[in-house]
């Protein structure tokens, strides 16, 4: 184990790095290196505001795999974001190849990830009043329905430009509690609909959003992939998560008759996509 520290932050790596580069881009505020995913983040602050740096090329505490994987994967995040820049997405200002690694440099977004794994893990995140998940889930429902909108109007826009959301969970959600303001931070994995699960029960996502054909090797991930992902993103803002009873949900019979219909097992008797989804949602909200 090797003990970095860059400005105001220490973190741990399997091996050793060299990090010279990022101090040279501005004063290290803050680091998120609890990732599996092969990346290691980082705050960053200079004369021209603050970003968010992620970086793989090194060999994070809890990463299993080969960094050059985690290289080729961010570098093949980076179109995705530029093809699907959007005002409720973090927006991308530079990425570039760095010694042996790569990095993608985000505008700093305000915000409290819903899933803050690595400082509210475990029954941390439902239990802890300061957890940004306790919290959100304590907000009145009407703040939360804003959120769930423009997460639905993301994906359709997703959806329009002809991706699917793969790997998308509350960890990809951050929530500015002071403006009530809902970012999506997190869509390395989105894919070119239609795609196929080439990996199997493995597949890429959090088991509490992952649609039954996300655990199916050859399965199809299309428009009615999505259409379930945002179902159990609601159930986990508004409902029990995972337990999809009625006694659990806060938001009114309708709405939870739509989301029920997002959330079937059975492919077909899902929304045809994301927009008809919203079109149904609305039309309940609005009645």
């Amino acid at each position: 184990m090797k003990i970095n520290k860059i400005g105001d932050v220490s973190f741990s790596l399997q091996e050793d790095h060299n990090f010279s580069w990022l101090e040279e881009m501005g004063h290290v505020f803050c680091v998120f290196d609890e990732q599996d995913s092969g990346n290691i983040s980082f705050g960053v602050e200079n004369e021209e505001g603050k970003f968010f740096i992620k970086y793989a090329g090194a060999k994070p505490m809890d990463f299993t795999g080969d960094p050059d994987d985690a290289v080729r994967r961010l570098k093949t995040a980076v179109p995705v974001y530029e093809q699907l820049e959007h005002p409720s997405l973090i927006k991308l200002k530079d990425h570039f190849p760095i010694r042996e690694g790569y990095a993608a440099v985000f505008h700093w977004a305000e915000g409290e990830c819903l899933h803050s794994h690595w400082s509210h893990g475990g029954p941390a995140k439902y239990t802890d009043p300061t957890s940004p998940y306790y919290r959100f889930r304590k907000l009145d429902v009407m703040k939360r329905l804003k959120a769930l909108d423009t997460i639905f109007t993301f994906h359709a826009f997703v959806e329009e430009r002809g991706f699917v959301a793969v790997d998308f969970y509350d960890g990809s959600i951050l929530y500015d509690f002071k403006n009530d303001v809902t970012t999506i931070c997190d869509i390395d994995f989105y894919r070119t609909s239609p795609s196929v699960n080439d990996i199997g029960k493995a597949f890429w996502g959090a088991d509490r959003s992952k649609s039954p054909e996300e655990y199916e090797l050859g399965s199809v991930i299309d428009e009615r992939t999505n259409v379930y992902t945002m179902g159990a993103i609601a159930f986990g803002v508004l409902g029990g998560e995972t337990d999809h009873s009625f006694s659990r949900w806060e938001a009114g019979e309708g709405l939870y008759e739509v989301i029920k219909k997002a959330v079937s097992g059975d492919r077909e008797a899902r929304y045809r996509n994301v927009r008809a989804f919203m079109e149904a949602w609305k039309a309940v909200k609005e009645a």
